[in-house]
């Protein structure tokens, strides 16, 4: 005899596995992860084995401390781990990499909660920590197919932008010919993973394109070269990858739209009028912190409460 369940709606069984939705992830990064090798050398593997395991590590240890089921399984620390990375110029020293991987996954990430409950996003914050601790070592860049990692060193496309120099070919920014950190050279790569993720289905565009969009139009208006603004830096990156963060952005399309908008213009402001050259984490962490306001502002409105609260009064 069957038995009879009694559970509220929605009654779908067909739900997305976090462990699925981690393991698109990690799919959608292989283009770029593997431009990244191809540009930078082999020292982007151990550079990466380094932030995931780490990840894992933390994550494990800090569950059992806690004394919480573990949820190395769910692939969402690997995901951590792999946009850390991303987010490290292929020179960073190993244990500035774990003190990232600490940050992201004990501070951030388990000591809200676990998965769900961090309020940002761990890996743009441990990005920033390294960032603010460690400046030299965060803007020590190699020259593209160099492979000399004491000898050469070379400067950001939106360095060179500041600084009025020379600036690469479209075609070197979208290819990934450029300095930076893994994840701030190949925008094809990233384009290409972000269209994977919304055609499976995993993100919405909503906030990458208001995203892009803003900054593109922005820059437009300020006189700047727009496609060189968007392909340079880690524009894609975040946008494709960290603004559309479930537990971090808003859930709505309008609150993803205005955390978008947000995202873009936080960094052309940066970027045109502060003396840093990219502000894609900082923009990124800011609407993070907005985001319970904008999903208050922007949340939908239950049929009828209008009139519930007329009978009331």
């Amino acid at each position: 005899m069957n038995k009879l369940i009694v559970s509220p709606s929605p009654h779908d069984e067909n739900y997305v596995k976090t462990s699925t939705i981690m393991l698109n992830v990690i799919i959608a990064l292989l283009p770029a992860w593997g431009a990244a090798i191809y540009f930078f050398g082999l020292r982007v593997i151990p550079l990466t084995a380094v932030c995931v395991g780490s990840c894992i590590f933390f994550e494990y240890v800090c569950r059992r401390m806690m004394k919480r089921d573990n949820t190395i399984t769910d692939l969402s620390a690997v995901v951590t781990g792999l946009i850390l990375a991303m987010n490290l110029p292929v020179t960073l020293p190993y244990w500035m990499a774990l003190i990232g991987s600490f940050v992201a996954i004990v501070v951030v990430k388990q000591l809200f909660g676990g998965l769900g409950q961090n309020f940002a996003n761990p890996a743009i914050t441990a990005r920033i920590v390294i960032m603010v601790s460690f400046p030299a070592a965060m803007s020590n860049w190699i020259k593209p197919l160099a492979y000399d990692y004491d000898a050469v060193s070379s400067a950001t496309p939106l360095v060179l932008a500041k600084k009025g120099e020379s600036l690469p070919s479209y075609l070197d920014l979208l290819l990934g010919k450029t300095g930076g950190c893994l994840g701030e050279v190949c925008a094809l790569g990233l384009l290409i993973g972000g269209l994977y993720l919304a055609a499976r289905k995993i993100i919405s565009l909503a906030a990458p394109v208001s995203f892009i969009g803003s900054l593109f139009v922005l820059s437009w208006i300020a006189g700047d070269d727009p496609v060189y603004q968007i392909l340079a830096g880690g524009v894609f990156l975040g946008a494709f990858f960290m603004a559309t963060d479930y537990a971090t952005t808003p859930i709505t399309n309008k609150g993803k739209i205005v955390f978008g908008l947000g995202c873009g213009i936080i960094t052309f402001i940066i970027r045109r009028f502060g003396s840093y050259p990219e502000g894609v984490s900082f923009s990124i962490l800011l609407m993070n912190v907005l985001t319970p306001y904008i999903e208050q502002l922007t949340r939908t409105k239950i049929l009828g409460a209008k009139e519930a609260e007329k009978n009331e009064g």
